[in-house]
């Protein structure tokens, strides 16, 4: 291992302490965005270790390698405006924060990992100025062609202080689904204390702890997910830089995901009731106590075995399988329940970045979804389960044909 390619954790990324556990491990992986080209399919590839590990000073989940992020982030294939529930996620999304926080067209948005624009287009819209912070040069020149301003960079305390020269202090600065990534929180909040407004908030989307846990994600924890977040977790983080986190939501994009609101313990916002209902469930989910995380390891277990046995009944009785879907969290599963091509005949994907590649360990191809109609297998098998009902009813006429899904979590199911 190369240390500027992956680091071994030694302290907590959240309260700095040293007293880490491992609680489970999904094995050697490849980094889940790491299509791969018919020629590459031939060459080595590089697998990294994907364990996770608990706090036992403050109760942060996390990973315990750091890949590089100009290796997992430069290059990134995933674009967000391929979902029409995203989409109109983001819409709403930026419709709530422009009423509640009274935003006009003199206040500056800011969306750190903004990816294709997808969030600030309709903050754009709704009058406000926007600017976009994507490390992915092609993904960031995407968003730029469609008006959205965008700096091709890692958000830092320096690139804070060059945004707040040309363009004034933020209103609200976003970070939604792109948190959870992050290695050096201290910088990035750091850089938060120097970009925002006195009244400014910094609101992000994560997906929670707690549905990880009792929904049985498992497939979440990929490379690029270094922080498992709970609403306690994110208090003690923010504690350290005298901010706190005045409102928190549950909202329902993938699967489970909290929306939270952080501020300057000086600002003026009140802080919600729901902060305190938020950090009573998780006391009673057990989110302190290390035999939480040993036991959702065996249930992880169990859910291969359910879906390894389905799927090994199904090919034995000549039924033909393909994907659907080729997310991050795919390849997590795909590499740990390890199947292949002699299971999935291919994936279909709508994304055109990813149609041509095949996915990283497993070599399945990916096909355009017009593969899906010229063709008749018998099951599509539902790699993108968050969205598993809006695709189920995208496919509806694969339905008529008496066709069926699986969805492999929380439980392996066809439907």
């Amino acid at each position: 291992m190369q240390d500027n390619i992956i680091k071994k954790l030694k302290k907590c990324r959240v309260c700095k302490n040293t007293h880490l556990t491992k609680v489970f491990t999904l094995g050697p992986t490849p980094l889940a965005n790491a299509f791969l080209t018919e020629k590459q399919i031939d060459e080595p590839e590089s697998f990294y270790p994907l364990d996770v590990y608990f706090c036992q000073n403050c109760s942060f989940v996390q990973l315990g390698h750091v890949v590089s992020p100009e290796i997992l982030f430069k290059d990134y294939v995933y674009v967000s405006s391929t979902s029409p529930v995203f989409v109109n996620h983001f819409k709403n999304f930026a419709k709530e924060i422009v009423t509640q926080f009274s935003l006009n067209n003199k206040a500056l948005v800011i969306d750190i990992g903004s990816n294709d624009g997808i969030l600030l287009k309709p903050f754009l819209a709704l009058g406000t100025r926007v600017l976009g912070i994507e490390p992915a040069s092609h993904i960031a020149k995407e968003a730029e062609k469609q008006g959205i301003e965008t700096i091709d960079e890692f958000f830092s305390v320096a690139l804070a202080k060059n945004i707040v020269k040309k363009k004034g202090k933020a209103k609200v600065v976003t970070a939604n689904n792109v948190f959870a990534h992050i290695h050096d929180l201290d910088e990035v909040i750091k850089g938060l204390d120097v970009l925002l407004d006195d009244e400014g908030v910094f609101i992000t989307e994560s997906p929670y702890l707690i549905d990880f846990l009792k929904k049985r994600y498992f497939d979440l924890v990929y490379h690029e997910h270094l922080s498992y977040w709970s609403l306690s977790s994110l208090m003690t983080l923010f504690k350290r830089f005298d901010m706190e986190v005045f409102d928190i939501q549950k909202v329902d994009v993938h699967g489970g995901t909290i929306r939270t609101f952080i501020k300057r313990k000086k600002a003026h916002f009140a802080v919600s009731k729901n902060v305190d209902k938020f950090l009573q469930k998780e006391k009673k989910s057990k989110l302190k106590n290390i035999e939480t995380y040993q036991n959702f390891s065996k249930k992880i277990l169990e859910n291969r075995r359910k879906l390894i046995g389905l799927l090994t009944k199904l090919k034995l009785y000549g039924k033909r399988i393909v994907g659907y879907g080729a997310p991050a969290k795919g390849n997590t599963l795909l590499n740990y329940f390890k199947i292949g091509p002699e299971i999935l005949d291919y994936i279909v994907e709508d994304s055109h970045l990813k149609v041509g590649l095949y996915t990283p360990g497993t070599h399945i191809p990916i096909v355009s979804s017009k593969q899906l109609q010229k063709d008749n297998p018998d099951y599509v098998f539902i790699l993108a389960w968050n969205f598993a009902p809006s695709i189920q009813k995208k496919l509806a006429w694969f339905k008529k044909r008496g066709k069926k899904f699986i969805i492999p979590v929380p439980q392996p199911k066809i439907v």
